[in-house]
């Protein structure tokens, strides 16, 4: 088939992003690729091509790299998952995709699910390829790799990393179920060294791999409302398989779909049933929608400390004057931060987030531009689903959100685990806090210290 061309769009924050889009069918399909990627160096591999012609038959399929690696920019600082949730809603825009069919191969899941719950209006439904949102071990999630494991899998990876003189072995290394027959096929090795080589520098793959390893997606899993499905070979080694089966288990309604064959990557081994599986899945799915009333957002509750007591002291004109310039620089720092102003009470604001990244670092930014009128604020901050009730936001998240907000002391930013599970890698540092209990929310929660 026709090679497609590469074109260029630039996210929020000036980053390019290189995609492609390829076929004509009524249904877009955007596909995340796993770890690092190339999207010209991919279509060197027969089987990719295979796979993505079989999607073209019913699907406009769109295809791009993240920041940092193949033809997008390659940056200086280490992508988060929210800048890189960023790249996949740019790159939407730019090919017109009001609605796309969201797919994650491997670990391009945990982008994949989040956009899926963050985006629903955007999202016509979300296939996962084994699940890939997490990739640590963990006590609840067994089929991990240990840090040890990892940091060892690491620092070999760098040694042979684009080598083709030890391609055999990083085909081992890349595709555990596989790998062994791969390595004996040399012009997949090349491939491999290849698509290594061009993708990302040692460097970037040390960077990323981090990133990648602390990262946990599943508190979005139980979130997402748009139709599922999680994909898996019926010759898989039995980790892949009880991943599959337990990330099909945590999304509402998901179906787990099996496919003959044991390749590791969807693009690897019978893509034909897996091409099939997907379409399938696809019109399984209804073409109109109702709207949906429930997505992931991130709330952030602010309010003035010793508000009454200020009041008091500087009596009612002057206390009215200090409040507007509160409202004035909360509202400044909201919009810098795609905050959107929800409600306003008195003193404290209530304003939701598309990602937990953003709404922390303008909770701090907050906190010190209001410092500079000799007020401090308390913040809370919570990821998770909130409805939209006769209009307005609500929901055990913003109940939730609020509670940790009032629990925070003068100059405090406090946050759920939940968010700081989901702002792996962005830099922002977190003490704990303690475990607690809200009035009118189930269970214990961890919550975390914001710190400078």
């Amino acid at each position: 088939m026709e090679r497609p061309t590469t074109r260029y769009t630039t996210t929020d924050d000036g980053v390019s992003i290189a995609y492609q889009v390829v076929g004509t069918g009524p249904v877009d399909l955007v596909f995340v690729h796993a770890f690092v990627s190339h999207v010209e160096v991919f279509w060197e591999l027969p089987a990719f091509e295979r796979f993505v012609g079989a999607l073209c038959s019913w699907a406009r399929v769109i295809l791009f790299d993240k920041r940092g690696v193949g033809l997008s920019d390659r940056l200086s600082v280490t992508p988060t998952m929210e800048a890189r949730l960023d790249d996949l809603r740019a790159v939407l825009d730019a090919v017109g995709s009001e609605r796309a069919l969201v797919m994650g191969n491997n670990d391009g899941g945990a982008l994949a699910a989040l956009f899926a719950a963050t985006y629903p209006e955007r999202t016509l439904g979300l296939v996962l390829w084994r699940g890939g949102v997490r990739t640590a071990r963990a006590r609840d999630y067994p089929w991990g790799l240990t840090e040890e494991r990892f940091e060892e899998r690491l620092r070999r990876r760098m040694v042979i990393w684009g080598d083709e003189s030890m391609g055999e072995e990083a085909a081992r290394m890349t595709y555990l179920g596989i790998g062994e027959r791969l390595a004996e096929d040399p012009s997949f090795v090349r491939w491999l060294s290849r698509l290594h080589r061009y993708a990302a520098a040692p460097g970037d793959l040390a960077r990323f791999s981090r990133v990648w390893f602390t990262t946990d997606a599943r508190s979005a899993l139980p979130l997402i409302q748009v139709p599922a499905a999680v994909l898996m070979r019926s010759g898989w080694i039995d980790a892949y398989v009880q991943e599959a089966r337990w990330t099909a288990g945590q999304i509402p309604g998901a179906q787990l779909v099996s496919v003959p064959g044991d390749g590791d990557d969807v693009y690897l081994g019978n893509v034909g049933a897996v091409a099939e599986a997907i379409r399938r899945f696809a019109q399984s799915i209804e073409e109109e929608h109702e709207a949906f009333d429930r997505v992931l957002a991130t709330v952030l509750f602010t309010d003035i400390v010793g508000s009454s007591e200020r009041a008091a002291e500087l009596g009612d004109r002057a206390w009215k004057q200090l409040v507007e310039q509160h409202h004035a620089r909360v509202r400044t720092l909201l919009a810098r931060y795609r905050g959107h102003e929800v409600d306003t009470a008195g003193d404290g604001f209530f304003a939701a987030f598309d990602g937990p990244g953003r709404a922390v670092r303008c909770a701090k930014d907050i906190s010190r531009a209001v410092g500079a009128l000799g007020l401090e604020v308390r913040a809370g901050v919570h990821t998770g689903e909130v409805e939209t009730i006769n209009g307005k936001t609500g929901g055990l998240a913003v109940v939730l959100g609020a509670r940790i907000g009032a629990l925070a002391k003068a100059s405090e930013v406090l946050v759920s685990q939940t968010v700081r599970d989901l702002t792996a890698g962005s830099g922002i540092v977190f003490e704990y806090a303690g475990e607690h209990e809200f009035k009118g929310v189930p269970d214990r929660w961890r919550v975390y210290r914001a710190v400078d």
